[in-house]
């Protein structure tokens, strides 16, 4: 492995940004962040802590209850959000190499990512002035609406993989409905949101409306979670974090949304078209490195076409391209961090007591160091397989046959996860049936991972609570005051009332 490459003009240190300033944490600590590529420290970030976090929180709060974005219209916010999206999309290219750099994501991916976060913005900065609120009248007698009203600060707290674009998915909708925000960016990959502060600032954006606080899950994520002055806890990460997080809000009755993990099923009848869902099964697992929620990581086939389904994906795997993120040639990168190959390349070694390994196994030629792992697949996978049964969110995929509908919608429910399903067959009775039936929020019917940012995004079972996108995301970053007005005569029963002149009111 030759070539190594680091983007010129790399910050020397990463630091919160709180109340519209860069700082370092209250007590000096920092963290090591890593090159994929190498697993070198290439610079330190601030770990925050619980003070750091009330910091944030209290600027947050003093731009909530005394700055003006909660009060401005929505025409007003929405001018804001369109030229941060006109910021990113100017900047993509050095947005996609930050993020390359910093995540082990292949250039072209990363650089699709940064423009799905200058939509994201530009997508609810157009949706706050479009919205109509309810208006629901009785003739002659009542007259009732909905306000909507921001609710506070929200705590927003990001996964590693892609966390530009998924930073975005929070910060579009919590700012466009007023509210303001602390970030919590996953440790692994800081080096992005670093960049929000100056396009924000440059945007316009109030000083306090926006705050960041990098650190550890356990210590910044923990605190923000538990300060009793955030309402809103919107989370995208493993299900036992969210699990965590859960229990930690409890006391204070937050408001959560948390998109979990995932073993989703893609399941190819032996009347699709053969073609097109091998290269979309190939795809929709080893994109973005594997390190992707809605991975189709659970192939399942009809027994007609499943060897030969079995040979072509095999084909197809060995040819994908493994490179350095930079190379625009590479298809998989580099994983997120060592931590994370070694769980990969755990279920790799267990795979193989497990299954018929068809492809990978483990690292790729040429590359002797950093979080390489070949694209790998089993075959003949058992449905209790661990492999088929628990996430792995890297390069790895289980391949299993089925011989009936029956058996293919249970072999797609049998997991602990709900959170996407994948069904490939042009029977267009079958296709609408299986997709109710199947256990999972979100359905691609002959088609890959391509969503309609209006429609919900989330899973079911332990793949997430609640739903954002669109106008759930609107809902869920506000409160929805119910007002009634009386136009008739009021309907006032009248209790209390008695004959005065009675001397016995009994």
């Amino acid at each position: 492995m030759t070539d190594v490459y680091t983007p010129a003009d790399l910050p020397a240190k990463i630091q919160h940004y709180i109340d519209g300033e860069f700082v370092d944490s209250l007590d000096g600590d920092t963290f090591e962040v890593l090159n994929p590529v190498t697993n070198e420290t290439y610079v330190h970030a601030a770990a925050g802590k619980k003070a750091d976090i009330d910091r944030a929180v209290a600027a947050a709060r003093r731009a909530f209850t005394e700055g003006p974005w909660p009060r401005m219209l929505p025409r007003e916010r929405s001018r804001v959000l369109h030229r941060i999206a006109d910021i990113v999309e100017s900047r993509d290219a050095r947005l996609a190499e930050l993020e390359s750099f910093d995540s082990g994501l292949p250039i072209t991916q990363a650089l699709g990512q940064a423009r799905r976060a200058a939509e994201n913005f530009r997508f609810f900065a157009d949706l706050i002035v479009a919205q109509a609120d309810d208006a629901f009248k009785v003739p002659g007698k009542q007259m009732n609406y909905v306000n909507r009203k921001p609710i506070g600060v929200a705590g927003l707290i990001t996964p590693w993989n892609t966390p530009f674009m998924l930073e975005s998915w929070k910060l579009g909708p919590a700012l466009a409905t007023g509210n303001t925000v602390v970030l919590k960016p996953a440790e692994f990959t800081p080096l992005s949101a670093s960049l929000w502060a100056g396009i924000f600032e440059e945007a316009g954006l109030p000083k306090g409306v926006f705050n960041l606080v990098n650190g550890l899950g356990e210590d910044a994520g923990d605190a923000l979670v538990k300060h009793p002055d955030v309402p809103l806890i919107s989370f995208t990460g493993e299900s036992r974090t969210g699990q965590i997080i859960f229990g930690n809000s409890a006391p204070f009755l937050k408001g959560l949304s948390m998109e979990l993990g995932g073993k989703s099923p893609a399941v190819v009848f032996a009347d699709a078209d053969l073609d097109t869902a091998v290269d979309a099964c190939v795809f929709g697992v080893y994109s973005l490195n594997g390190e992707r929620c809605t991975a189709g990581s659970r192939i399942i086939v009809e027994r007609a076409i499943y060897d030969e389904f079995v040979e072509r994906f095999a084909t197809m795997a060995k040819r994908v391209k493994v490179g350095l993120p930079h190379d625009p040639t590479t298809e998989v990168g580099a994983l997120v961090h060592p931590e994370h190959y070694e769980k990969v390349m755990s279920y790799v070694e267990i795979g193989k007591t497990e299954g018929r390994l068809i492809a990978g196994g483990g690292r790729p030629d040429g590359f002797p160091t950093g979080n390489y792992v070949a694209p790998t697949a089993f075959a003949d996978v058992s449905p209790d397989a661990r492999i088929f049964q628990e996430e792995i969110f890297g390069p790895v995929v289980a391949i299993t046959p089925f011989d009936t509908d029956e058996e293919a919608l249970s072999l797609a429910n049998n997991t602990k996860y709900g959170l996407a399903a994948y069904i490939w067959t042009n029977d267009l009775k079958r296709a609408h049936n299986f997709a109710g039936a199947v256990e999972a929020g979100m359905v691609w019917l002959n088609s890959n991972n391509v969503r309609d940012l209006r429609t919900p995004f989330g899973g079911v079972k332990a793949s997430g609570l609640g739903h954002e996108g669109g106008y759930r995301s609107i809902d869920f970053y506000t409160d929805q005051q119910s007002v009634h007005i009386t136009l008739g005569a009021p309907h006032n029963p009248a209790f209390g009332k008695q004959d005065l002149d009675d001397p016995d009111p009994r």
